[in-house]
């Protein structure tokens, strides 16, 4: 809760603008440090356990300071991670220090099964409906006016998005939520379909989606 709050909440976007042009020599990097410090060592509540926030306070600016340090306009987002994943680790390294968090629930038969699950969801799923639908690519018939542009890999998110909530419905005996997720993805999708007026592409992507949705639902009652 202490880096929810230190790291997002009390942080003003002109902090980390400041911090990002004037990296180590910025004073908000130490106050950012400070407010970690104080606010670990207000929820911790402890005098015994001062040593923890000293600990939270030291390692946060020496992560932080390398995250400026390293970080450029290309892997930005990739430093972004790192850093989140970095102070995550310290507070679960302390917390296992003093055995309030353990990796027993790994010996969980069911727990291993729903992580196999989402594994298998995600990019092998993609594979195998790539695979699957790769005798009926289609080829574009004619140039059209409509815009055809799509990001870099999106299908591909979108489907392992979708799967993860499909299975996450099932998983929770939430039924309605897959037909939710149908209806929403009928609006979005199809309709830019119709007005391509390709219908050898729709069939193709209805092919493709029905696939995905299947195999999320499948995976979900096998799991069951």
């Amino acid at each position: 809760m202490a880096h929810l709050l230190g790291d997002f909440i009390l942080q003003p976007n002109s902090w980390v603008a400041d911090k990002e042009r004037r990296k180590l020599k910025s004073p908000y990097l130490y106050f950012h440090v400070l407010i970690h410090t104080v606010l670990s060592f207000v929820f911790l509540w402890n005098t015994d356990l001062w040593w923890v926030a000293i600990v939270i306070g030291i390692t946060h600016l020496v992560i932080d300071a390398s995250k400026l340090i390293f970080q450029n306009v290309k892997n930005k987002k990739r430093w972004f991670f790192i850093d989140q994943i970095l102070h995550i680790l310290v507070i679960a390294g302390i917390s296992f220090y003093f055995k309030e968090f353990s990796f027993s629930f790994l010996q969980n038969q069911n727990v291993l099964k729903i992580v196999m699950a989402a594994l298998f969801l995600s990019t092998p799923a993609s594979i195998f409906i790539k695979i699957l639908l790769s005798s009926w690519t289609p080829v574009p018939e004619t140039q059209s006016s409509l815009q055809t542009e799509s990001l870099s890999s999106a299908g591909k998110y979108i489907g392992i998005l979708e799967r993860l909530l499909v299975f996450t419905f099932i998983m929770v005996n939430h039924w309605e939520g897959v037909g939710f997720m149908v209806a929403a993805k009928s609006v979005f999708r199809f309709s830019d379909l119709a007005q391509a007026k390709q219908r050898k592409l729709t069939e193709y992507v209805l092919i493709g989606t029905l696939l995905s949705f299947g195999l999320a639902v499948l995976t979900g009652i096998l799991i069951k």
